[in-house]
């Protein structure tokens, strides 16, 4: 792994945008047509990334046998997709860092497990995602994260070696597949983390507070340099 970052991949939901509100209330109307009571916050924050089926088995609690997740996965996506930017928004910091990025001529992408054509959908409500250099989706190749081969596409489309590349995400397949593709592995502190979760076992190089934190981390690589 090199010691200097050259470019900066980032995963989408708990990292860029706050999709939790939107992502929840799709769950929320599938499980109102079964019956079931809404997913609380806690839930919500542990769930998010790890999408429908996160969402869906958290708020089940274990999937009724005569319900079939292929089944429910899709009326949750026709859901999301109906509203899919109704309260989502940028998280703080977001903004400034992209732009330290672009300032400083550093290449940035996206690499998420969400499907293409919702991440079609989505990113041009956010004119600054819109900048990205790359989007690579769940579905753009056969494998998705915590494989690391699309991490590695990435890095091949910004034509930057993924030794110098920095993948930042928040959960642990995202750290998995950030190490295995030998990228440096940061943790978005602020994303959808849950009590349960323990991002100090996940191995990365650091677990950032802020995105603020990884324009400090940038700073100080230029300055040993």
């Amino acid at each position: 792994m090199s010691k200097t970052i050259k470019a900066v991949l980032f995963d989408l939901d708990g990292t860029l945008l706050d999709t939790a509100p939107d992502m929840a209330d799709a769950a929320n109307r599938v499980l109102a047509d079964h019956g079931y009571g809404p997913l609380n916050d806690q839930q919500i924050k542990a769930n998010t990334s790890y999408g429908a089926k996160g969402l869906l088995s958290a708020g089940f609690g274990e999937i009724p046998q005569h319900l079939d997740m292929v089944h429910l996965r899709q009326a949750f996506l026709d859901y999301y997709q109906e509203k899919i930017c109704v309260s989502t928004s940028l998280y703080n910091g977001i903004k400034p860092l992209l732009a330290y990025l672009e300032q400083h001529n550093i290449p940035w992408g996206i690499m998420t497990n969400k499907p293409g054509f919702l991440t079609d959908l989505l990113l041009p409500f956010f004119p600054e995602l819109m900048k990205a250099q790359v989007v690579v989706c769940g579905d753009t190749l056969e494998v998705a994260k915590p494989h690391p081969e699309p991490l590695l596409y990435a890095s091949e489309l910004l034509n930057v070696d993924n030794l110098a590349c920095a993948y930042i995400g928040d959960i642990e397949k995202d750290m998995i597949a950030a190490q295995a593709a030998k990228m440096h592995a940061y943790v978005a502190g602020w994303g959808y983390i849950g009590i349960e979760h323990t991002p100090c076992h996940w191995n990365a190089h650091d677990i950032l507070n802020s995105p603020y934190s990884l324009i400090t981390t940038l700073e100080n690589q230029k300055q040993l340099n």
